[in-house]
C-alpha cells in the first residue's frame, strides 16, 4: 500500500482540522500565561497578586465584583504563588495546620497537577518542600522534600477550609507562615529585588476576555512564546508532530503573516472552531444525574485528553483532582430547563444522601458570565459550616430564588441573580469513595414555581 503523500494530507480541510487541534491544544497555556501576567504584575503583594516567586493571601472571601478567574469559591482563602524555576529552585515553608483541613496543589503551565500535598496526603505537619525545574541538579536543604516541575513555570495554590468571616483570624495566621525563597536567598535576610511593573499591561479586563479577544496572529503568536519556557509533555508528540504542519514548533517564533496561505486560513477558521468546541465539550466527560454533571476523571491530571483540559480551563481555572476535591455542576432543573433567574427552585437531601465529603461541602451560585451574582444578603454559597436548619427526619431543603423563601427558611437560602439563567457548583472536598465511584450524585434540582 502506497503511503499518502503530504501534499494529499495537508488540504486545506485537513490542515483546519490540525488547527483546531491546536488551538484546544494550546488554549490552557495561553489563558495562563495571560492569567499569569495580571495576577503578578504589581511591585508587592496585594490582594490577590503578587511578584513571581512570591506569595499572595487572600484574606476574605471573593465577592460578586470579582472577575480575576471563573466560578471562585467562598468556601476557603486562598494563598498563593506564580512560581520560575527556570534558573534555580523554590524552597516553599508550610506551617502546622493544627488539625484544620487544607490543600497546596501545584499546576503547570498547562494546567496539570503535578502536586497536592496538605491534609490527604501528608498530613497537617509543619513541611518544606522544594520545586525544582525539570533538568535541574544540585543540593537542596537537608529537610526539603523535592517536587520536579513538569514546566519552568506554573501556579500554586493552597486552599484552606475557612468557617466563615468570623474564622478569618484563624486562617489568616496560617497564610502568614507560608513562605517562598528562590534558593540563593533561602534562610537568608537578603530582599527580594525590586519587581518590575509594565504599565502598558491591561489589569483591567480579566483574562480570559483577553484570550477571547485575540486574533489568530496573536493567539498562536502567544502559544509560540509559551512553549519557550514550558515544554510540552513527555505524551505530547503526537500533536507536537501535527502542529508542526502549521509551522508551529516549540522553542521557535511563529509568525502568522508569514505562512502559507493555507495556514492562514486554517488558524483563521481555528478561532472560532475551536472555542465552540470547547463550548460544547462542557458535558462530554462527565457523568450525568438528575440534571447533575460529575466529573471524577480527568481532572486535574488530563494525560492526552487535551479537549477536557482545555473545556476545564474554559469553565474553571485552576480545578485539582478529584481526590482533592469534586464539582458537581448544575445548568437544567429536574425537567432539563436551563436553570432561570425569575424561577425558585428547591433541593431536597434525604438523610441517607446527604453530601459524603471527609472534608467539607457547598453549593455555590453563579450568574451567566461564571462569577458570583449580587444579591441582598451577600450570600453567594451554602453548605455544611453554615447553620442550616434540618427536617425532622433529618433530611434537609435548600432554598434556590432570588427573594427570600421566608423568615423561617433563610437559613437555607441561596440566593439566585437577578435576572437570567444561572449555574451552580457543588463543593465536596476529599470526597467518600460513594462520589468516585459514581454512587452518589446530588438530588435534582426542582422547580417550584
Amino acid at each position: 500500500m502506497q503511503a499518502p503523500q503530504d501534499d494529499i494530507l495537508d488540504t486545506p480541510s485537513e490542515l483546519a482540522r490540525i488547527a483546531q487541534e491546536v488551538y484546544v491544544y494550546a488554549y490552557p497555556l495561553v489563558l495562563m500565561e495571560y492569567t499569569r501576567r495580571s495576577a503578578t504584575n504589581v511591585p508587592e503583594p496585594r490582594g490577590g497578586r503578587s511578584p513571581m516567586n512570591a506569595f499572595f493571601h487572600m484574606r476574605a472571601f471573593p465577592d460578586h465584583r470579582f472577575t480575576a478567574i471563573v466560578r471562585p469559591n467562598a468556601d476557603t482563602l486562598y494563598s498563593g504563588l506564580w512560581f520560575d524555576v527556570s534558573r534555580e529552585p523554590l524552597i516553599v515553608d508550610v506551617p502546622d495546620s493544627r488539625g484544620r483541613y487544607y490543600v497546596m496543589t501545584a499546576l503547570d503551565m498547562w494546567t496539570d497537577q503535578f502536586s497536592s500535598t496538605g491534609t490527604r496526603t501528608t498530613g497537617g505537619k509543619a513541611q518544606t518542600i522544594a520545586f525544582v525545574g525539570a533538568d535541574w541538579r544540585g543540593d537542596l536543604p537537608a529537610d526539603a522534600e523535592e517536587i520536579r516541575c513538569p514546566t519552568a513555570q506554573g501556579w500554586i495554590l493552597v486552599r484552606m477550609q475557612t468557617n466563615g468571616a468570623a474564622d478569618y483570624d484563624f486562617v489568616r495566621a496560617f497564610q502568614n507562615g507560608l513562605s517562598a525563597a528562590p534558593l540563593s536567598r533561602f534562610g537568608r535576610s537578603t530582599p527580594a529585588p525590586p519587581a518590575a511593573v509594565d504599565e502598558s499591561a491591561d489589569m483591567k479586563t480579566p483574562p480570559p476576555l483577553q484570550v477571547k479577544a485575540l486574533d489568530a496572529a496573536g493567539f498562536f503568536g502567544a502559544f509560540a512564546r509559551g512553549l519557550r519556557l514550558n515544554r510540552p509533555h513527555a505524551n505530547d508528540y503526537p500533536i507536537v508532530q501535527r502542529m508542526r504542519r502549521l509551522g508551529l514548533t516549540p522553542g521557535a517564533d511563529f509568525d502568522l503573516a508569514k505562512a502559507p496561505a493555507a495556514v492562514r486560513t486554517a488558524c483563521l477558521e481555528a478561532m472560532t472552531s475551536g472555542p465552540q468546541r470547547l463550548k460544547g465539550a462542557s458535558t462530554r466527560a462527565a457523568m450525568r444525574g438528575d440534571g447533575w454533571r460529575i466529573n471524577v476523571g480527568a481532572m486535574g491530571a488530563y494525560g492526552i485528553d487535551y479537549v477536557q483540559r482545555a473545556a476545564v480551563a474554559f469553565w474553571g481555572l485552576g480545578a485539582i483532582g478529584v481526590d482533592d476535591a469534586v464539582y458537581p455542576a448544575a445548568y437544567e432543573d429536574s425537567a432539563g430547563r436551563p436553570l432561570d433567574a425569575q424561577a425558585n427552585y428547591v433541593m431536597h437531601f434525604t438523610k441517607e444522601r446527604l453530601p459524603p465529603a471527609r472534608a467539607f461541602w457547598s453549593l455555590t451560585m453563579y450568574n451567566d458570565r461564571q462569577y458570583f451574582a449580587d444579591n441582598p444578603i451577600q450570600r453567594y454559597a451554602i453548605g455544611d459550616r453554615d447553620p442550616l436548619v434540618f427536617n425532622p427526619d433529618g433530611s434537609l431543603d435548600l432554598y434556590i430564588q432570588r427573594e427570600s423563601p421566608g423568615a423561617g427558611r433563610e437559613s437555607n437560602w441561596l440566593p439566585t441573580p437577578e435576572s437570567g439563567r444561572f449555574s451552580m457548583n457543588m463543593r465536596l472536598y476529599w470526597p467518600d469513595v460513594a462520589v468516585l465511584d459514581g454512587k452518589w450524585f446530588p438530588p435534582p434540582v426542582e422547580r417550584v414555581s
